[in-house]
């Protein structure tokens, strides 16, 4: 793996088309109501944690969603499809130019902005979440990996009905 530069830039020009890769298919998953498939996009002690911009500035470690291995992963898909109740609803993303940001490790960080759209079962759509991805990738494997996926939304109000992952 190649080392990336303090200024986001790789010797390896498919790094960037690889993560952006990653991060389509990742979020197509979810779009398509796959969720089943979800927690095969990270390792098995992967940490996923959905946290607001206020929180994480400060370093707070307060999060709205902490899993921290893909077995919890796998319980909250369980939890969605066979204990929860919500209103039926779909995602739409809508994912930024990756920028890679470092790294260290074996894995590489980069960075994405993200919308998401919510639509709801009458038809009804509302931006749902802005935010960012923090992500830490472990390209050791046959396919390329979450080792920590950090979301930081950008708003501290956040919709109750945060039931289908980020």
């Amino acid at each position: 793996m190649p080392p990336v530069d303090d200024d986001g830039a790789s010797g390896d020009s498919n790094l960037i088309g690889k993560v952006t890769a990653l991060l389509a298919d990742y979020a197509a998953c979810i779009d398509d109501d796959e969720l089943e498939r979800w927690p095969g996009y990270f390792t098995a002690q992967a940490q996923y944690r959905i946290t607001t911009a206020f929180n994480h500035a400060r370093g707070l470690p307060i999060g709205i969603i902490d899993a921290r291995n893909r077995n919890m992963l796998e319980d909250r898909v369980t939890a969605l499809r066979k204990a929860n109740i919500y209103e039926p609803q779909r995602y739409r993303h809508i994912i930024s130019v990756v920028r890679l940001t470092g790294s260290a490790d074996g894995l590489i960080q980069a960075e994405a902005g993200f919308l998401v759209v919510r639509t709801m079962i009458d038809g009804s759509q509302d931006l749902f979440v802005s935010g960012r991805y923090l992500d830490s990738i472990d390209f050791s494997g046959a396919r390329p990996r979450f080792a920590e996926k950090l979301i930081v939304l950008d708003s501290d109000k956040i919709d109750t009905l945060l039931a289908i992952p980020l």
